[in-house]
C-alpha cells in the first residue's frame, strides 16, 4: 500500500504554497461534519455527473483526487466493479474520516483511502486508467504543476476528468459580492481563485489541460438548479463547505448586516412554490494522455 501524509506537516521550512495547502485542509477539517448535510444537494449530483460522463470500465483503477466526503466513491465503486479499484485521496483528515466511515457502511471492498495531498499525489507512474477531480483544482496552490503530475499518473491513453465553476445567476453574483470588501487577498476559493485565470472559462481550463499534456481535450457544460427554502437555510449551507472561509472574514458584528441584505437579494430568485432557487454552471473538462 501507499503511504501518504498532509504534505508539509513534518517538514520543516514549509513553503508557502503548503503552508496554503494546509489551511484549506483545516478549513474542510472543520466543515467535515456538516459538508453536504444541510439538506441542499450540491457535491454529490456534481461528483456523480462527472463519473457519469467519464464512464470508467470495468476493471479499471481509477483515482479519486480531492474525494472528500466521498460524493463520487460509491458510483465508481460500481462502475469499476470487483475486478477494478478506486483510490480516493484528500489533504483533509476530517473529510476521510467521514468517506471512511461510508465506504464501511456501503461495504465498497475496492475502495482505498489516503492522506495525501492533491498538488503531488505519492504514487508510481501510470498507475491509474482514469483520473478525476470533482471541484478541486482552484483550491491548488499552483494548478499547471499538479495537472503535470496528474498526468503522468496515467496510463497511456488515460483519461483525466475536472469539474470547476462556469457562470452563474446574477442574484448569486450580487449576493458572492457582499463578501469582497472582507475577503484576503490570494484566497483560494471557487468563488476567487476558482473565476479568474486558469479557471476563468472554458477555454482557460481547456488550455490548463492542453499544456500539462494531454490530448482530445473537450468540454461539457450542464445547469445544476439549487434550491433553497429561505435565507437561513442558504447561510447554513454556505457554511457546510468552502464557502465558510468567507463568513469567517467578516467581523462577527457585521454577519447579521450581511445575510440582511443577501437575504433581499436572494428574495428576487423566490418563486410561486416558496423557494429560493439559484442556478450554477458546472463546467466538466476532460483530457486524454497520450502514448
Amino acid at each position: 500500500m501507499w503511504r501518504g501524509q498532509r504534505c508539509g506537516v513534518t517538514i520543516l521550512g514549509v513553503t508557502d504554497a503548503r503552508a496554503r495547502s494546509r489551511q484549506v485542509a483545516a478549513l474542510f477539517d472543520k466543515v467535515a461534519p456538516f459538508y453536504e448535510a444541510v439538506g441542499v444537494p450540491w457535491f454529490n449530483p456534481i461528483a456523480e455527473r462527472l463519473v457519469d460522463e467519464m464512464d470508467p470500465v470495468r476493471g479499471s483503477h481509477v483515482l479519486d483526487i480531492g474525494c472528500g466526503r466521498g460524493a463520487a466513491l460509491a458510483k465508481l465503486s460500481e462502475a469499476v466493479g470487483s475486478s477494478g479499484r478506486v483510490t480516493g485521496i484528500d489533504l483533509s483528515r476530517g473529510m476521510l474520516e467521514k468517506a471512511r466511515q461510508s465506504v464501511g457502511l456501503r461495504g465498497l471492498h475496492n475502495v482505498e483511502l489516503f492522506t495525501m495531498d492533491a498538488s503531488a499525489p505519492e504514487f508510481p507512474p501510470d498507475s491509474f486508467n482514469v483520473a478525476l477531480a470533482s471541484l478541486v483544482a482552484f483550491f491548488l496552490p499552483d494548478p499547471p504543476a499538479a495537472l503535470n503530475k496528474w498526468h503522468d499518473l496515467l496510463v497511456p491513453t488515460g483519461r483525466l476528468g475536472i469539474s470547476t465553476f462556469g457562470n452563474r445567476d446574477e442574484e448569486w453574483k450580487a449576493v458572492d459580492s457582499l463578501f469582497n470588501p472582507y475577503l484576503p487577498p490570494n484566497l483560494l476559493d471557487a468563488r476567487t481563485s476558482g473565476s479568474t485565470g486558469h479557471f476563468a472559462d472554458d477555454g482557460a481550463v481547456e488550455a490548463l489541460i492542453a499544456n500539462a499534456g494531454f490530448e482530445k481535450v473537450h468540454t461539457v457544460n450542464w445547469e445544476l438548479p439549487v434550491h433553497f427554502t429561505g435565507a437561513d437555510q442558504w447561510r447554513r449551507w454556505s457554511m457546510s463547505h468552502g464557502f465558510r472561509v468567507f463568513w469567517e472574514s467578516v467581523p462577527a458584528g457585521e454577519q447579521d448586516g450581511v445575510q440582511e441584505r443577501a437575504a433581499d437579494i436572494l428574495g428576487r430568485r423566490r418563486g410561486s412554490d416558496g423557494m429560493i432557487t439559484l442556478t450554477q454552471t458546472i463546467r466538466m473538462t476532460f483530457g486524454t494522455r497520450s502514448f
